[in-house]
């Protein structure tokens, strides 16, 4: 029992290690440190951040997973560059999910859920007001999932999770392009008051409203930074 304990010890380490690693790169990709269709290489990133190209490969592999990275036979990996019509299909997807969970918050609205939404739009818009762009895309974020779990579906959560990676690269495009980067934040403003009316009808509006200028935005930032990919580097 003990050779497969000391097994299990060092499979644990390595994954802790393998996620440190998808951690490490995905913040360089969402502040643009790699460029959309960049090649990283594997040599390279296991020197600087100093471990075998064993976990940097299998990191490239979780954020293959996640939508962040592509991979293509015999060249490794790259940065994906989402075009104009995936970036529809995601914001397509993630009104979907917000759509139905603000309805269902708006019909189980809490004075809990009102309490933490309403705190994190002030933190939200403390974090616009400084220069650390990942961490407004964060709080960006979480405020939505908050809305999504104070919805009651924990599977709508999840489904909501498994989006949020490539929405950190959305949001990235937004705050490039939006003229006042800081309204963001007070934008969310608007979904409490909708909330608080108690309407759903008021609610799938301002929704729309909120994805829909988000979606605007990103599809604009594709236009003029001419983030988009050839064929051959679209994932199959």
């Amino acid at each position: 029992m003990a050779p497969y304990t000391a097994a299990a010890g060092a499979f644990i380490q390595q994954q802790n290690l393998v996620e440190q690693v998808a951690d490490y790169l995905t913040q360089a990709i969402i502040q643009q440190h790699f460029l959309p269709g960049e090649r990283l290489s594997e040599v390279q990133l296991s020197r600087d951040l100093g471990v075998s190209r064993a976990p940097v490969r299998e990191a490239a592999r979780l954020l293959e997973s996640r939508g962040l990275l592509i991979s293509k036979p015999r060249r490794g990996f790259f940065v994906r560059a989402l075009n104009a019509v995936e970036l529809e299909d995601v914001f397509d997807l993630r009104l979907c999910l917000e759509r139905h969970a603000i309805q269902r918050l708006a019909e189980c609205y809490t004075p809990e859920a009102q309490r933490a939404l309403k705190q994190q739009v002030d933190v939200l818009c403390e974090a616009a007001a400084g220069n650390d762009g990942t961490r407004r895309i964060e709080e960006d974020l979480q405020f939505h999932r908050l809305m999504l779990h104070h919805a009651g579906n924990g599977r709508l959560l999840r489904a909501f999770d498994d989006l949020t990676h490539e929405l950190r690269l959305c949001i990235t495009l937004i705050t490039k392009t939006h003229e006042a980067p800081e309204t963001i934040a007070t934008s969310h403003f608007k979904l409490l008051d909708a909330l608080d009316s108690g309407s759903t009808a008021a609610c799938r509006e301002a929704i729309d409203y909120h994805i829909g200028v988000a979606r605007h935005f990103v599809v604009k930032g594709v236009g003029e930074t001419g983030d988009s990919v050839d064929e051959d580097v679209l994932p199959r």
